[in-house]
């Protein structure tokens, strides 16, 4: 189970639920994760920087905008960029139990540089996963094709892991056969963003069907780059217990708003415990 000392929690926690199982914490990942116990956490979900925000464009609702999605997404060189992967990693797989495992999403931009770190820290490869956006933006240049998918890889802590598959259900929704590694979803619902918008979020869809093939009841979930909060929304639907990490403000009051919301539909709100506001040390990631 996933406990915290009163120093830890009033370091870190920005916002917990009245019965504790969904928090929020502000802050470096790899700091916060420092302070957890080793071996706490079932299942992490990771969508880290993917390293865009240099200067390049892309089409957003039909139109040419800047690629600028924060500080944090800016480009420090690829020997830099790769020592962060490694770095967030190492302290996902301390936090990991033995069994325990790991979902991260990217582009082609950081996704190599993922794998082979995860290569060189031991972690133990179970699928590469792509995800069809099936509604993608065009490429405005007209000089490649068009960006339709995202590559997740699935991976295990170690080569001793015996990991958690939820394999019956998983066949039962592919409609009795195996569900393969394609998986054709869409961006995120307009609803979904009624509380505000991250610049990278992930669609409902997609983190409820990691989190359920993945994880049993009662599981912990961690996403380090919690962001508009999709994979805690989809913890606390499916009954598990979840850990969030970022760095900006805004994201993690968006993604207590949605929390709250997502009580609200079947209980009374839950009362807010905050933790003592005051300076974070910048992640690198959101």
């Amino acid at each position: 189970m996933y406990e915290q000392t009163a120093h830890q929690k009033a370091s870190s926690l920005y916002f917990s639920s009245d019965d504790d199982k969904f928090s929020l914490h502000k802050g470096d990942c790899r700091e916060v994760m420092a302070a957890l116990p080793e071996e706490s956490v079932d299942l992490i979900f990771a969508d880290p920087p993917y390293f865009l925000s240099n200067g390049g464009i892309t089409c957003q609702s039909g139109k040419m905008v800047a690629v600028h999605k924060g500080k944090w997404d800016v480009s420090q060189g690829p020997e830099e960029n790769h020592a962060f992967n490694q770095s967030w990693l190492s302290a996902c797989k301390r936090v990991l139990k033995p069994n325990g495992t790991i979902f991260v999403s990217g582009t082609r931009h950081v996704i190599f540089s993922v794998g082979y770190a995860m290569q060189q820290l031991g972690y133990k490869m179970l699928n590469d996963i792509a995800w069809y956006k099936v509604t993608p933006p065009p490429n405005l240049s007209c000089r490649y094709f068009t960006h339709s998918t995202e590559t997740i890889l699935w991976s295990a802590r170690d080569a001793r892991s015996k990991h958690f598959f939820a394999y019956p259900e998983m066949k039962a929704e592919n409609g009795g056969k195996q569900m393969q590694s394609l998986w054709s979803l869409r961006p995120p619902l307009k609803a979904e963003k009624r509380y505000g918008k991250h610049p990278t979020q992930k669609p409902l869809a997609l983190l409820d069907r990691i989190v359920r093939a993945a994880s049993a009841e009662d599981a912990v979930v961690l996403d380090p780059f919690s962001g508009s909060g999709t994979t805690g929304i989809a913890a606390a639907r499916l009954g598990r217990r979840y850990i969030g990490v970022d760095q900006e403000e805004e994201y993690l009051e968006l993604a207590m708003r949605r929390f709250e919301d997502l009580e609200g539909e079947v209980a009374q709100k839950p009362v807010r415990k905050r933790a003592r506001r005051g300076p974070a040390k910048a992640a690198l990631g959101s």
